[in-house]
């Protein structure tokens, strides 16, 4: 019987690796997999790249792991926390302006795409976005019909941390509202997806149309508690 629900986050956490690509969804505050984030800081994982749109937000999660020297490099769109009166909100940019990691920085739309490339089995591809700017230097760019673009690589992960709402046990995945943010196309993107969910519903509960991440893209589901948090 296909059964994906693990016992627990220490469980789902425990084959990330020293040096993996984590990809881990969430959007400012919504769609965190926070409790994901603080089982791996508890594993004990480093050196790690880290794929996320902030380089932390609040003072638990992403902030914490990356306070403790575990992140040896950001790939994200916004380099900065919003919440900077609050416990380790500078703690990336005190480790960047101490040479201590590394950041490369991808334009939002950019990042989704290069995500949904990896996970579609595609390669390279151009874009407008970028072209011209700083962030074009070292990549070969192109000028056709008269628009300049800029060669991007798929983006594809060792793992995906990522927050739903519902999950059952084959792996579906439903979120709340801004919650799905780069959810799916993160788990697409992933060799090894694990989904933090609110609650873990029995098969059939999960309307077909409903469903944001077919399980075919997730490893494994462990269940929070934690209903209608975002």
């Amino acid at each position: 019987m296909l059964d994906k629900i693990v016992p627990s986050l220490e469980a789902a956490v425990a084959d990330v690796h020293d040096g993996a690509t984590l990809l881990i969804g969430g959007f400012g505050a919504s769609g965190v997999p926070t409790e994901l984030i603080c089982a791996l800081l508890d594993q004990g994982a480093r050196e790690l790249v880290v794929v996320n749109n902030n380089a932390g937000n609040g003072p638990v999660g992403l902030s914490q792991l990356l306070a403790a020297g575990r992140v040896r490099k950001m790939v994200c769109s916004f380099a900065r926390s919003s919440n900077k009166a609050q416990p380790n909100a500078v703690a990336f940019a005190e480790l960047y302006h101490d040479g201590k990691i590394e950041l490369e920085c991808v334009p939002q739309g950019t990042m989704a795409e290069r995500m949904r490339a990896a996970g579609s089995g595609l390669g390279p591809f151009f874009t407008p976005t970028s072209y011209g700017t700083a962030l074009a230097a070292g990549k070969e760019t192109r000028v056709i019909d008269g628009v300049g673009y800029v060669l991007e690589n798929p983006l594809k992960g060792d793992f995906a941390f990522v927050k739903a709402q519902f999950g059952d046990r084959w792996g579906n995945l439903t979120y709340r509202y801004a919650g799905r943010n780069f959810g799916p196309v993160m788990a697409m993107a992933a060799t090894t997806t694990i989904a933090q969910v609110d609650l873990i519903v029995e098969l059939g509960d999960i309307a077909p149309e409903h469903v944001a991440t077919p399980g075919i893209f997730v490893q494994g589901v462990v269940q929070t508690g934690k209903q209608n948090n975002g």
